[in-house]
């Protein structure tokens, strides 16, 4: 393709190049930066060049401020909402930070752990099940539990052991 056939915005576009990338990286302060703005400077152009520019050159400084000024919103909205949802899902423990939510594959693993833990209980017998629902999951004391089944603590307690070591053996140890 000779220069003719050249769009006249292109021709502008291939002289004014390195002027351009001078000027975004001044204003975006990295190089690296100014090489992507410069190159969708370029996309804009060669997508569908515009026809009656009086001042080319001016048209693609203009653009590339546009460009620019749009990366910088789309960059300071998505600074916002990590901000918000940091705020949110996310708490200082003694300088430390720490995350709120689970991690989804760590939440599934234990919904995994959990359900096993569950078939396990099922498996218990009635007395066993109750004392094990009572001490563990509705949090009463031996004394409470062995209290609301009408039993004594040291049974209540023999129920627990055994409960958990059928757990256990059916599940495996959990952190």
């Amino acid at each position: 393709m000779d220069d003719a056939d050249v769009h006249p915005l292109l021709a502008v576009y291939m002289e004014r190049r390195e002027e351009l990338l001078r000027y975004f990286r001044v204003r975006l302060r990295s190089d690296v930066a100014a090489e992507d703005l410069v190159q969708d400077i370029y996309l804009k152009i060669a997508a569908r060049p515009v026809e009656g520019v009086d001042n080319p050159a001016a048209y693609l400084y203009r653009l590339g401020s546009n460009l620019m000024l749009d990366r910088i919103k789309v960059r300071r909205r998505a600074e916002a909402r990590d901000a918000q949802w940091h705020g949110v899902n996310v708490s200082d423990v003694g300088g430390v930070q720490i995350a709120e939510e689970v991690p989804a594959d760590e939440a599934t693993a234990a919904k995994l752990q959990l359900g096993k833990v569950l078939e396990a209980v099922k498996a218990l017998p009635p007395a066993q099940q109750e004392a094990f629902r009572l001490h563990k999951l509705e949090g009463l004391t031996h004394a409470e539990t062995a209290q609301a089944m009408g039993m004594s603590r040291s049974s209540i307690e023999k129920y627990i052991m055994a409960s958990l070591k059928l757990i256990v053996a059916k599940v495996g140890r959990w952190p």
